[in-house]
Order: C-alpha cells, then structure tokens, then sequence
C-alpha cells in the first residue's frame, strides 16, 4: 500500500495515519524493553532535558506534570528541584518516591507538562487543547517527509504506534491553533545522546508557552 492509502495530512500540516487496526500495546514490559536498557544514558538523557527546560523557561517550576513517563527517570530528576512532580502514564511503571500519579492530566493546573516522545502515539491529539498549564514541552520524532518514498521508508514511521508525525512546522501550526506560542528554538538537544544514522535531525523539541 502507498502513502495515500495509508496517511492522510490535516489543516496543520500533521501527518496521520487514517484507520488504526491494532495500537502497541504500552504495558511494564513495553517499558522495561525500550528504557529499562538504556542505563546510564536514560539518566543523562533526562538531565539533558530538564537543563533545556530551565534554559529555555528561565524561571521556577514548582508543579509539572510528566504524561507518558516511561520509567520515570524524567520525573526523578525533577524531583531535585521542582517541589511537586506529576505522572501519567497507561504502562502501569511504578513512579519514583514522592511522584504522584494523575489519571485525569485535564482536571488540575501545572506549571509545564511534558511529552517526551508520547504525542505521536495518541490517537486523537486535540486533548492537548484543555490542558491547564503555562508551558507545553514536546519531543517527537523529527518528519521531514522530503518524499513519500522516504517517509514509507522512515525508521520512526511505526505503523498502529506512531500515528502522528510532524515536522518544525507542522508542530507549531498545530499549538498555535490550540493556543500556545513556540518559546524555544527548534531543537534537536537529544540526538547528542540519539545520534541519527544520517545527516539531518532526528528528534524534534519544542517549548511552548500559553498565549495569554
């Protein structure tokens, strides 16, 4: 089957997979393959985040909310410096001491909630919308589709995974509309730690901030 057969493109330029046969399913061992392995690099790799964080914000964060946390390293690191620290996350992974886990990420207010390679895996992303936070942090596999061939081709092009995949662009048409503004470059921090196989980014991320 070709692209056209398989992907649609929305009013934001995000491309999306039409019809979803059978999601991953995301459970402890999903976790403990993808993550678990990394070790040590799992660890800088969320030092690195939370340093881009507070580079970018430039200013307290007392209340975040990490949606999709995986193993939770993330959120361990936060735990050195943000006073309450938050979780979702549909594995059932344990959370670090003192990370509460959230079943609702609409019902309370944060100062940042982040989505570190979780976006793309929705089904339907228009959630993020009602969302109650000043700044939105977002990873996602970098989509440059600089043809269909390529992107029928791309190692990140997950089938029934990754159902959502954007490019610098796509991404900000998307949180502009639903109503944040890009605070941060467009940044590929993470392929320091992820290094592409080719030469051009490979991890996309972005801070945005609530347009008032």
């Amino acid at each position: 089957m070709n692209f056209k057969d398989l992907y649609k493109v929305n009013e934001d330029g995000v491309i999306h997979q039409k019809n979803i046969k059978e999601l991953q399913k995301y459970d402890i061992q999903y976790i403990k393959e993808r993550y678990d392995k990394y070790g040590v690099s799992n660890d800088e790799m969320s030092f690195l985040r939370v340093g881009f964080m507070y580079g970018v914000i430039g200013e307290n964060i007392n209340k975040i909310l990490d949606v999709g946390y995986g193993n939770g390293s993330f959120l361990n690191v936060c735990n050195l410096s943000i006073n309450e620290c938050y979780g979702n996350d549909i594995s059932g992974y344990p959370l670090p001491e003192n990370v509460n886990f959230v079943y609702d990420i609409t019902d309370d207010e944060y100062d940042v909630v982040c989505f570190f390679d979780v976006l793309e895996h929705f089904e339907d992303i228009e959630f993020v919308k009602n969302l109650k936070t000043k700044y939105i942090y977002l990873s996602v596999p970098w989509c440059h589709n600089f043809s269909e061939e390529w992107f029928m081709n791309w190692k990140h092009r997950r089938y029934d995974e990754h159902i959502w995949h954007f490019n610098s662009d796509s991404l900000d048409k998307f949180m502009y509309r639903i109503g944040y503004e890009l605070v941060s470059e467009h940044s590929n921090i993470e392929d320091v730690l992820r290094t592409p196989e080719y030469d051009y980014e490979n991890i996309l991320s972005c801070i945005y901030k609530k347009i008032d």
